[in-house]
């Protein structure tokens, strides 16, 4: 199946999507909490070689260059926010100013529930996703599609929201139609960590209180790294993108906020709770990232173990390769977070306990830097004949 070539409702996109071009570009990011600065430092990387590559001037964007951009919890606010066509410095400015803002502790008589509260959060997804009807998913107002990843508690599955407008639930004649959601609670949704934040509730159907679902954070399903979803929802026919495939047809950017697992028992309830949804997300990336190397054509990413390696291959490897049986070309960066990891990035001086936790509020400068040190991993080469 060819990608779609008229549909009335592109609009403002109409130009970029309505028709068939011989290459797109994705980009996943995933979850992580305040550790989406060390996302955004290697995005500011990405952003500044590909300009330069491009001979772009200093209006360009990432948003220039993706054709559709996903993320889950913290990666759903960058994503989003790539998507309006926002400059990753100034969502490096928004996340180094606001980081803390974000993560306001809960008072006293809260904690039974959460370890902080939700007020701060939406009021600065509010003020950078604008107000009333500029918030909702309206295509208008994107330069790119979006995908957000979000779990629906009351029906126990994985909602990943998109502004295609060819999906199925986005009709606009259904009462509960998701263009009609608010972007800002959209993101609220998928960031609301289980025991960090209290979960977001949302009425689909403004006309039947039946359709009012509980959502806890993008993290909680396999989706935490949206990677393989994203090249799902591009290329499946179920979909109705129908990206065609390829590794010179498709181009998959996967990007951490660090990681590392944690090892030993856990301890009392409260880290217990805490070091949960931690451990859930790190398993789950894992587990995209390992079918994104076996489908794709990976270019570049660390070491998965130590029996399959990195499963990169050269590029003379991938001349000689059948491009159509390879999916996509995929691109892996991340950081290992681990004091072994630090170390070797010659970072002895930041201790790992501090740089992990999802709220390291405390440590924006040790993130920083940790994240400048991962960004030296990005090379131009590694996107191959899309730029």
């Amino acid at each position: 199946m060819s990608e779609p070539t008229k549909h009335p409702t592109w609009g403002s996109l109409a130009e970029r999507y309505e028709t068939a071009r011989p290459q797109r570009k994705l980009l996943a990011l995933d979850g992580g909490g305040i550790r989406g600065i060390i996302t955004l430092e290697i995005l500011l990387a990405l952003e500044n070689q590909i300009k330069q590559k491009l001979g772009s001037g200093d209006g360009f964007r990432l948003s220039d260059y993706f054709d559709y951009i996903a993320g889950t919890s913290t990666g759903a606010i960058i994503a989003a926010g790539l998507s309006l066509g926002m400059s990753v410095q100034e969502l490096l400015d928004f996340y180094v100013t606001k980081g803390e803002a974000m993560f306001d502790k809960a008072f006293l008589a809260n904690m039974g529930k959460n370890f902080y509260t939700d007020k701060k959060l939406v009021r600065e997804l509010e003020t950078t996703f604008g107000n009333g009807t500029d918030l909702f998913l309206d295509k208008n107002k994107f330069r790119t599609l979006l995908l957000i990843v979000t779990m629906n508690r009351t029906t126990d599955s994985p909602w990943p929201i998109s502004n295609n407008p060819l999906a199925k639930y986005n009709e606009p004649n259904r009462p509960d139609c998701n263009l009609k959601i608010r972007l800002s609670q959209l993101v609220r949704a998928s960031t609301a960590a289980p025991v960090y934040f209290p979960p977001e509730r949302l009425q689909w159907d403004p006309d039947d209180p039946k359709k009012t679902f509980v959502f806890v954070d993008g993290g909680m399903t396999p989706y935490n790294n949206p990677a393989f979803l994203l090249f799902r929802m591009a290329t499946h026919p179920a979909y109705k993108l129908a990206w065609k495939t390829g590794e010179d047809r498709l181009l998959l950017v996967s990007v951490g906020t660090g990681s590392s697992a944690s090892p030993g028992a856990y301890g009392n309830i409260a880290d217990t709770l805490k070091s949960l949804p931690d451990n859930l997300m790190y398993s789950s990336l894992i587990e995209q990232d390992v079918n994104c190397r076996t489908f794709g054509c990976c270019a570049y990413g660390a070491e998965i173990d130590r029996e399959i390696g990195d499963l990169v291959l050269p590029e003379e490897a991938i001349a000689n390769e059948d491009r159509e049986k390879r999916l996509f070309r995929y691109v892996r960066y991340n950081v290992d977070l681990s004091q072994e990891g630090l170390n070797t990035l010659k970072l002895n001086h930041i201790h790992s306990a501090d740089v992990r936790k999802m709220d390291s509020v405390d440590f924006l400068d040790q993130l920083r830097e940790v994240g400048k040190m991962a960004a030296n991993q990005v090379k131009i080469a590694h996107l191959g004949k899309f730029v």
